[in-house]
């Protein structure tokens, strides 16, 4: 069983009058639960990457397959239910609704997901509260610090019981201990609940905390490599 595998996945786009290629060729399988980082420059490919395994874009050549689903001849529609049930998402810049609470914006997931509403407190509050937020379920993002917006980031994207979460840059806009938190508390998630998850970072401290190392670079995997346990 793969949680993730590609298979000769390449991108490419046009910028001025050359072609950029993002993802070129890359080979890639990841086995359930792994805590695996794309590592690289600014630039590698390793945001095209993740989105293309999330089903947010389209690979040009090449076979993706997604918790043992492949996505090669799904709809649009069909490759959004497959990230609303299958994939959690963590971005760099949050993504949370402004004008939704923290309980509201972890909500909205299982309000997409058809979730009956009796059964949205149960699964909402052990999260917040696993996580640090059930004091804080009430207050909206403007109330929070950036790191209190990542972890409702981080909660957003578990409760739908996915079985992939992605995460792009989650660090990037946090201070260093708050970084190491954050890593820790997905650490942790990652072995309680068996969930797969793929970071991209370019910070060593982020990187060194990951279990398997992907180091991207132009858009080709340049060395792939696993802790010795």
């Amino acid at each position: 069983m793969h949680a993730i595998q590609l298979t000769g996945v390449k991108k490419f786009y046009r910028e001025a009058d050359s072609i950029v290629r993002a993802v070129d060729g890359i080979d890639l399988t990841l086995a359930p639960s792994e805590f695996a980082s794309l590592a690289g420059t600014s630039g590698s490919g390793k945001t095209t990457l993740l989105n293309l395994i999330g089903g947010l874009d389209r690979p040009d050549e090449g076979t993706l397959t997604i918790d043992n689903l492949s996505t090669g001849d799904k709809s649009d529609d069909e490759l959004a239910e497959l990230r609303l049930h299958r994939i959690g998402f963590v971005f760099q810049a949050y993504n949370l609704i402004p004008v939704l609470t923290v309980y509201e914006n972890v909500q909205f997931v299982l309000q997409a997901q058809r979730v009956p509403e009796r059964e949205h407190k149960n699964r909402i509050m052990p999260i917040l509260d696993e996580l640090g937020l059930a004091a804080m379920a009430k207050r909206f993002p403007t109330q929070l610090s950036g790191g209190q917006q990542q972890r409702v980031a981080v909660a957003r994207a578990i409760v739908g019981n996915p079985a992939i979460v992605l995460a792009d840059e989650p660090t990037a806009n946090l201070d260093s201990e708050t970084a190491a938190s954050l890593l820790a508390m997905m650490k942790r998630l990652n072995q309680e609940r068996g969930i797969t998850f793929l970071f991209s970072s370019h910070d060593p401290a982020v990187i060194a905390i990951a279990d398997r190392v992907i180091r991207i670079r132009d858009g080709k995997v340049q060395s792939d490599d696993r802790k010795q346990v």
